[in-house]
């Protein structure tokens, strides 16, 4: 009788610890980790209309605003691919090749700032950049307004979607609807999300091992919040330099600011929906999950992580894929007489 309630106490003993250390990487997660929000945040100073957002999604999808008439917004941050175009880096005008690999616009409007470096305060300014670079779209503002005026379907789209302007069609209300629009295209609904709403039981072990460890190593100093990144700019090579392919020569931020400081600082990427959006890092040469964590360890980190615990990580990584916008392409204007030919010059 004795052994029996002595075995007893045991499992009750042994189940309660394992309740207690499941209630404290729950909250310790919740302190760390925000969920995506259902509803698209507001942006300030721009509102969001049923009209504009429609716009919005018109002009992201709209090739006719690159001097080529061939590249659109989704042509390098496909809705389909999750928010990525999965290349090294983006091919653009002239089949040129751009310096960076191009990051994810699902839940963008999280971060702190647009592009790898910062240089764009929000993704109004950040629409503006592609369309006027050389190696993307290659375009002018004179062009795009010109281009937009000539087809009368998009002249009333703009009095629809800003109805005290003046005059509607210009370039920043074209960049102010883009940002409208692209601040729809968030990914609610991930496992791990539900997990940090209260469900346990939405991690299986593994993954609760990864978090653990992504936790432990102090992954989330620099992927935490809401977007698990884009919140600040950080060093690349704390630990030590990853290999030259990597860092690709390019010093980051320090462009931008010149600042000693932020030499080879990146913002942080988002790891939501991660798995989705390969190749890795600004120069996009990796192409695994599981190296990409290897790299960060090795140049961050500097943990003594065993290839089990890699991948635990890369387990964890994964439940970050939420519900993926469901954007049903648009039915664009026709051209008229007068919207400028295509030049691939």
């Amino acid at each position: 009788m004795k052994k029996t309630f002595a075995v007893a106490s045991l499992v009750l003993a042994l189940a309660t610890g394992s309740a207690l250390a499941e209630d404290t990487l729950l909250k310790d997660a919740q302190a760390t980790f925000q969920p995506i929000p259902d509803q698209a945040p507001v942006i300030k100073g721009n509102e969001a209309t049923p009209d504009k957002i429609e716009l919005g999604k018109m002009l992201y999808f709209e090739p006719r605003l690159s001097k080529s008439a061939l590249i659109s917004c989704n042509t390098c941050h496909n809705v389909g691919m999750g928010g990525a175009d999965f290349q090294q880096t983006s091919t653009g005008h002239g089949w040129k090749q751009g310096p960076r690999n191009s990051p994810t616009v699902f839940n963008s409007v999280f971060n702190v700032a647009q592009f790898w470096d910062g240089r764009a305060k929000d993704l109004a300014e950040q629409a503006k950049g592609p369309i006027q670079a050389g190696v993307e779209m290659n375009s002018t503002p004179e062009n795009v307004v010109k281009t937009l005026n000539s087809m009368p379907e998009y002249v009333a789209l703009f009095k629809k979607a800003f109805p005290t302007d003046k005059d509607p069609v210009s370039f920043d209300n074209m960049a102010r609807a883009i940002e409208v629009f692209e601040a729809t295209l968030i990914t609610p609904g991930a496992r791990f999300d539900t997990f940090l709403k209260g469900e346990a039981t939405a991690l299986n072990d593994v993954e609760k091992e990864g978090l653990k460890l992504f936790m432990a190593n102090e992954c989330a100093s620099c992927h935490g919040g809401v977007n698990m990144g884009g919140d600040d700019y950080y060093p690349l090579g704390v630990v030590s330099k990853p290999r030259e392919e990597i860092i690709a020569g390019d010093k980051g931020r320090f462009a931008i600011t010149a600042a000693k400081d932020d030499e080879f600082a990146f913002k942080s990427p988002s790891l939501r929906n991660i798995e989705l959006t390969p190749p890795y890092f600004h120069s996009g040469v990796v192409w695994s999950l599981e190296e990409s964590i290897e790299v960060m360890n090795d140049s961050q980190v500097g943990a003594d992580l065993a290839e089990g615990d890699i991948a635990k990580i890369a387990a964890f990584l994964r439940t970050t894929t939420g519900k993926q916008p469901q954007v049903v392409h648009p039915i664009l204007p026709a051209p008229t007489a007068t919207t400028p030919l295509p030049s691939l010059k």
